[in-house]
């Protein structure tokens, strides 16, 4: 709390390097890291104060309470105490068990190594030992120990490359470099360890994006930002080695900022699960009410008949003061409605059910080694009740491995592929790629199919020239030779590799450059232009620009970036090429291409001298420094020429367009978050199946505030009212498993007790030892195994059939309505249970003459008769059946029989009398004929109308569940029969449909592309994309990036996404045979 306190309080940080003396006096936390909750001292107190705080629990710790008053309790306090304790302990070793996996990963984590600067020496250090102020040395593809200000590192200028996956999920490179003053310190042991600078900065917070402060060395000072500062978590990449001074540690890393309190969540089923406790503790209570009041009267008018030879206390003469006792002792008697256990049945499902998530071979990406991992045992059954997925695009839906694809140069689109009529068509396989092999520089993997476009490269097309030669010039990427002698490029945005590996394997090669210097080789010349002026990318600016001098001495401006900005920037004279441009745009963004305009302009030398000398004076100013530069680039990138445009494609992820149709099948909305321009998202709306074709209108909502979007989402509802949706066939991410909560409800429903009155005091008709056993014992086996095993239908038919997910969004397997059902079904099971017993034992003598209506004997028949129809219960409430299931439903039937005797033995009376007074009942009852007879009798009646009823429900109103079953069995009565060849029937035609519509659509569209089509033409012009950070145009221009990485994978010929034969048509080719097969089949059955 201390701690805390203090922390709260601070507002500015002051950290001295190589001084922990210093450093100390600020009482700054070390680099130990805390995510468990408790320890060996304080686990048993918090986690007890965690469990009581369940309603349920309280309540039992309450009856506890109350069965230690004499007068009211009925039963032993071990009835209450044993469960109670059972699964308290159960919760909390799962608990304990969860802790320590975070003590486990707590610890792997604080006793990392890492080199630490101590006493002019490197010394290994382990993480939770770094203190503030600490000089750390990293190395390649090492963790982030702490959040570190970098002094100097092995690339120039104090560069280093860092990967921030763990903080943003970002897994493209960034770049950060050290203060000049700092980064000549380079890895000199000595100089590092003199090293007495002090850092004001910024209090610990979690903005990852920002810093702010100031170091102070050798008596002049050196403001620090965010480029500086390396944080906790990050990778260093691509440099060698790098040293920065510690300035958080531990909880107070950005990183650790940001994780905060681990939250609870409750599941929808928990709400329903608790409302449902509370009624049924309301029920007891007015249950109880009711049974008070009935003793009272009793008491009052017949109870004082019996005081002449039963003598009472005088307190007991009340008959208010009996029937309050009544009460309480009613509430003890019935407790067993409130169920307990079933929290723990839940918790122990779930717990299987992320183990089998776990080990879900379906769910393994090999690409990577990556298991599915349930990182929470809380949330599962949330899995089966999704309603809206929300999805990044590019890296998600996409590969984010970008491909150049086509480009319009002066009017003409390059890119294209025609058939020998000169149709355009997409079959890329019938056509010849082009050759590169003359260009030792060029990207094997680079593919592309339109011969024209090096024809007027090799005739010379000066417009071709200048749209290539832009290409290798405006540009953020480094290059460097490998080992083998490759030309290796960095890219920082995989847009700009994409078109700069076009411009080479085209011939226009980007070589290398310096702060002042861009060097390409232009069809094998060598070509240096002089870099005059490095006009920055931002996403307000939305495009970037190069000032260059060639070597005959002119002054060109390079620009690339949104059509939308740089068409309103373009000399009155592209006015016709602006209009076809715009139609190439509009055809690229049919085809859900990420696109860029290309311009240029020629600048007199005097004006771009009195230019540079005012951008110089801006930059040096003080006030309003951005404003005046945005002015001068405003100022410059104006009366621009049109060069063209360029289209690149980001592929799909394999699997997305039938994920996407399964998911949208499963009644699941889909949400995907992009930076595109709204005709790219549609378009790729229509590639991933988003969006169809029989969706007669898109509706664009674009409203500014929250009225407005309401407004514009009522008019979008009124027209869309009426219209259908359809989409085609897919298959489901999503095994349904949720039906183990209703079973487990539904076992407890069963067991409400009966009681006797007997001299105004109440009995259970149960032994007392049955009630303690019977949910922990006897039924708590069958329902876990049905809850982590049981399936409705198999894995391969919940893919083949979305629509099996709808009923967990609806809620339609757990909710009030099913749990009154299972109320009324409990209710005639007691029932059952006693009055049948009752009346069989009702003045019948035992096979010996003896009578065999005496409480024992009816207690152990009844209860014999409730394992025997929970266990059959549960067995016809199983759908999937394994081993496990067999042991635990027949097992605890034996292991009850195997209790019974044992506790009904002359043995253990002899050792307990007053604890075990059924001595010889259970072999005396179960030895009799009758009394099995009246068992059997007991199962038919509780059991039979379930079955009946359930048989009707199947044949004559089956689920989707229900026939996807009886499709799978082709098994079954003859109803069933009928059902089955109806389903066939029905998926014939509809796949017959499917087929007629395809039929139509091909006449629409005779030439079918194997990549996604233009599904909607767009009038307006294409969607802008350019994955690009601000901050590399200074970077470039101050030389300190000169050093290259490697460059991101470039994909190769797309696979193509449409075969001559569908997947749909597949799917109905095989639904269609089997309809015929199967349906001659069953004609000769029936």
């Amino acid at each position: 709390m201390l701690c805390s306190k203090k922390k709260s309080l601070e507002v500015e940080r002051i950290v001295k390097a190589n001084d922990r003396e210093y450093n100390e006096k600020y009482q700054y936390t070390d680099n130990r890291i805390h995510t468990c909750k408790y320890n060996i001292l304080t686990f048993l107190p918090i986690n007890l104060f965690e469990q009581f705080q369940r309603v349920a629990n309280v309540y039992f710790l309450f009856l506890l309470i109350l069965q230690l008053i004499p007068e009211i309790s009925s039963l032993t306090w071990f009835t209450t105490i044993v469960p109670l304790v059972l699964v308290v302990t159960m919760t909390a070793v799962k608990d304990a068990t969860d802790d320590y996996f975070r003590h486990k990963s707590d610890n792997q984590v604080n006793n990392r190594q890492s080199e630490v600067l101590i006493d002019s020496k490197l010394q290994n250090e382990k993480w939770m030992n770094v203190k503030v102020g600490d000089i750390i040395k990293l190395e390649n593809n090492q963790f982030v120990a702490a959040d570190l200000l970098l002094l100097s590192s092995s690339e120039p200028h104090g560069l280093c490359y860092i990967e921030t996956a763990e903080l943003d999920g970002e897994t493209n490179l960034k770049v950060r470099h050290a203060l000049s003053v700092t980064s000549g310190l380079g890895a000199d042991i000595s100089r590092l360890a003199k090293f007495d600078g002090i850092v004001v900065c910024e209090a610990p917070n979690n903005k990852l994006d920002k810093f702010t402060g100031v170091l102070s060395w050798k008596g002049s000072e050196h403001s620090l930002n965010n480029e500086k500062i390396i944080l906790r978590g990050c990778v260093l990449r691509n440099t060698s080695w790098c040293f920065g001074m510690v300035i958080f540690a531990g909880p107070d890393t950005k990183l650790m900022q940001n994780s905060g309190k681990t939250k609870f969540k409750r599941t929808s089923i928990d709400r329903l699960m608790n409302t449902l406790v509370l009624w049924i503790f309301g029920f007891l209570i007015c249950l109880g009410i009711i049974l008070a009041i009935g003793n009272s009267i009793w008491e009052n008018q017949v109870g004082d008949q019996f005081r002449t030879f039963l003598f009472w206390n005088e307190g007991e003469k009340n008959s208010v003061f009996s029937g309050f006792l009544t009460f309480w002792s009613y509430i003890i008697i019935l407790n067993t409605v409130v169920p307990i256990s079933l929290y723990v049945s839940v918790e122990v499902i779930r717990l299987g059910h992320s183990y089998f998530i776990n080990w879900d071979r379906k769910m393994y990406y090999s690409g990577k080694a990556t298991p599915a991992q349930a990182r929470t045992t809380t949330l599962n059954e949330e899995l089966g009740q999704i309603e809206y997925v929300f999805s990044d695009k590019t890296g998600t839906l996409t590969e984010n491995i970008m491909t150049f694809k086509k480009c319009s140069i002066n009017g003409r689109i390059y890119g294209e592929v025609h058939d020998v009529l000169g149709q355009k068509t997409d079959m890329t396989k019938k056509k010849e790629a082009v050759g590169f092999s003359v260009n030792p520089e060029a990207d094997r993997t680079f593919q592309f199919f339109d011969h024209h476009l090096m024809e007027s490269i090799k005739m010379g097309d000066p417009k071709v020239h200048e749209f290539l030669r832009l290409l290798a010039l405006c540009h953020t990427v480094m290059s460097e030779e490998n080992s083998a002698g490759e030309l290796i490029y960095q890219v920082q945005s995989p847009d700009e590799g994409a078109l700069v590996t076009a411009a080479k394997n085209l011939g226009f090669i980007f070589k290398s450059r310096t702060p002042e210097t861009i060097t390409i080789e232009e069809l094998g010349t060598l070509v240096t232009y002089q870099l005059l002026a490095f006009l920055d990318f931002n996403n307000f600016r939305k495009r970037m620009s190069v000032i260059v001098r060639n070597p005959e001495g002119q002054i060109k401006l390079y620009s690339k970036g949104a059509d939308t900005i740089l068409f309103e920037r373009l000399h009155p004279s592209n006015e016709d090429l602006l209009t076809l441009t715009s139609d190439h745009l509009s055809e690229f963004a049919g085809e859900g291409l990420r696109t860029l305009a290309i311009a240029y302009r020629d600048l007199d030398d005097k004006y771009f001298k009195e230019w540079h000398k005012m951008l110089e004076d801006a930059n040096a100013a003080v006030d309003k420094r951005d404003e005046r530069i945005e002015g001068l680039y405003e100022e410059i990138e104006r009366d621009l020429m049109l060069l063209g445009a360029t289209a690149v494609e980001d592929k799909l992820q394999e699997g997305v367009i039938e994920t996407v149709t399964s998911l949208s099948l499963a009644n699941i909305k889909i949400w995907v978050l992009t930076g595109d321009k709204q005709e790219t998202a549609i378009n790729i709306g229509y590639a991933c199946n988003m969006l169809t074709d029989d969706m007669n209108d898109v509706f664009i909502i674009a409203g500014n505030t929250a009225v407005e979007v309401r407004e514009e989402l009522r008019k979008a509802k009124e027209n869309l009212f009426g219209q259908n949706r359809s989409f085609s066939n897919g298959h489901v991410v999503f095994e349904k498993k949720q039906p183990l909560e209703l079973d487990s409800v539904v076992e407890e429903t069963v067991t409400g007790d009966y009681a006797l009155i007997i001299n105004g005091h109440s009995l259970t008709v149960y032994d007392q030892w049955f009630i303690t056993l019977f949910n922990i014992v006897y039924t708590s086996l069958p329902v876990l195994a049905m809850g982590i095993f049981d399936q409705d239908v198999n894995d391969q038919n919940s893919m083949d059939c979305p629509q099996l997910y709808k009923p967990g969004q609806l809620n339609l397997l757990f909710n009030k309505h099913k749990f009154f059902i299972c109320v009324a079904h409990g209710i005639y099971t007691s029932l059952a249970l006693f009055f049948i017993p009752y009346g069989a034992f009702y003045n019948v003598a035992g096979e010996d003459g003896q009578h065999i209506a005496d409480y024992q004997s009816f207690a152990v028949t009844m209860a014999t008769s409730l394992v025997i129809v929970v266990s059959v219960q549960i067995a016809l409430d199983t759908s999937y059946w394994t081993i496990i299931n067999h042991v635990f439903v027949w097992g605890s039937i034996a292991t009850y029989f195997s209790i019974l005797f044992t506790m009904h033995s002359n043995g253990l009376f002899g050792i307990f009398p007053r604890q075990f007074p059924f001595v010889g009942n259970a072999r005396h009852s179960l030895t009799q004929k009758c009394i099995w007879l009246v068992i059997l009798l007991t199962i038919v009646a509780s059991v039979m109308p379930v079955v009946a009823f359930r048989f009707l429900k199947v044949d004559l109103f089956p689920t989707l569940s229900d026939q996807k079953r009886l499709y799978t069995s082709q098994s079954g009565p003859l109803c069933g029969v009928y059902i089955i060849w109806m389903l066939h029937l029905t998926l014939g035609l509809l796949c017959l449909q499917i087929r007629q519509w395809q039929k139509a659509q091909k006449k629409a569209r005779p030439l079918r592309s194997r990549k996604p089509q233009t599904r909607r033409s767009s009038s307006r012009r294409s969607g802008y994309a350019f994955a690009h950070q601000e901050g590399y145009g200074e970077l470039i221009t101050s030389g300190k990036n000169m050093r290259a990485k490697n460059p991101p994978p470039t994909s190769g010929l797309e696979k193509t996404l449409y075969n001559s034969t569908s997947w749909i048509e597949n799917l109905c080719k095989k639904t269609t045979d089997t309809v015929s097969s199967f349906s001659q089949d069953k004609t000769v059955k029936l």
